[in-house]
């Protein structure tokens, strides 16, 4: 009596199927992961064909002036990002510690002293959030939200509604500047980048950040003091909310009640367009690099077609919900795979 084996049948769900499956997957991470960089270069065709001056050298030195205030607010909100949380408070600290400082040289401070003084209000502010999201377990969206109004309010309040300019060369010195008659202030944003870089992928802490931001629990119960991360953080974050407030009134040579307010949503939408998370634990800084790009690429491009000013508020619109749509997307495919 002999017994016969029968084969079942190679289906789609074996090995020999499953590469081809992981291979389509990978390359579509990669695309969604580096969708900024094609958005980019699209923009810039469009935005060369529609005005040729776009491609000249002076508006490129134009477009790196404008992308480095917006690279510190975008960095500094990423940052938040990547623990699971959210800085609006940024932009508030912009405003308001530049308006602090130029106050300052108008009583009569030194632009040095101005300069120590504005960065370090910036690193107090994000102390006062990161202790109260960290240690008072409140609501990152709220307290940050609330503290940029309260900034926001007291910027009305220093500047009471005027300019106060600024001539002290030893504060203006980085916006003003020029070397071989190229602007200096776009080597923060290249030194910035470089740094965050550095600290992100090659630094203990910089890995804490993504464990904590992919799960707090975990990471609590693997050793990492996740009160001090978050306070660190948010203490970093303010800081360089500091630096974006010299940055910005030292470009423009004064401060105003209105500096920084249309930046929020922009610096917001730049790290999740560029492959930050929402949801945190994920995102590249070259991504980041790539959205702050990327936004500006499309305000000026718009701006030099001589549209009216809500079409450029509408593109900017169009292009934070787009960066909102493709995090959902990633959410979804990761999701899908486990």
């Amino acid at each position: 009596m002999t017994t016969a084996t029968t084969s079942a049948p190679e289906s789609k769900g074996t090995p020999t199927a499953q590469p081809a499956k992981a291979r389509r997957a990978s390359w579509g991470d990669l695309a969604l992961d580096n969708i900024v960089w094609l958005l980019l270069v699209v923009f810039v065709i469009i935005a060369t064909v529609l005005n040729p001056f776009f491609l000249s050298v002076a508006n490129f030195q134009n477009v790196l002036v404008q992308t480095t205030t917006l690279g510190f607010v975008s960095v500094a909100i990423a940052l938040s990002m990547l623990l699971g949380e959210i800085d609006l408070s940024v932009v508030g600290t912009l405003g308001f510690t530049g308006a602090v400082g130029a106050l300052l040289m108008e009583k009569g401070l030194s632009g040095t002293l101005a300069i120590l003084v504005v960065v370090g209000l910036g690193a107090l502010i994000g102390l006062i959030n990161g202790i109260c999201i960290a240690k008072l377990r409140m609501t990152s969206l709220i307290e940050t939200l609330a503290m940029g109004l309260v900034l926001g309010g007291g910027v009305l309040a220093l500047t009471k509604g005027r300019t106060i300019t600024i001539s002290d060369t030893s504060y203006t010195w980085l916006g003003q500047g020029q070397i071989f008659g190229w602007p200096t202030m776009p080597i923060a944003l290249i030194a910035l980048f470089l740094a965050i870089g550095l600290v992100l992928h090659r630094t203990p802490w910089g890995r804490k950040i993504y464990a904590t931001g992919g799960n707090q629990r975990a990471a609590y119960a693997a050793g990492i003091n996740t009160d001090r991360l978050i306070i660190g953080t948010f203490v970093l974050g303010g800081f360089l909310g500091g630096c974006a407030g010299w940055l910005a009134t030292s470009y423009l040579s004064g401060v105003n009640s209105t500096m920084g307010s249309d930046l929020l949503l922009y610096a917001v939408a730049a790290p999740v367009i560029g492959g930050v998370s929402l949801t945190g634990g994920r995102g590249r800084v070259l991504g980041i690099l790539g959205g702050v790009l990327l936004l500006t690429v499309v305000q000026v491009g718009l701006q030099l077609t001589n549209i009216d000013a809500y079409y450029v508020s509408i593109a900017g619109g169009f292009m934070i919900f787009l960066a909102v749509v493709v995090d959902a997307i990633r959410v979804r495919r990761r999701q899908a795979r486990h």
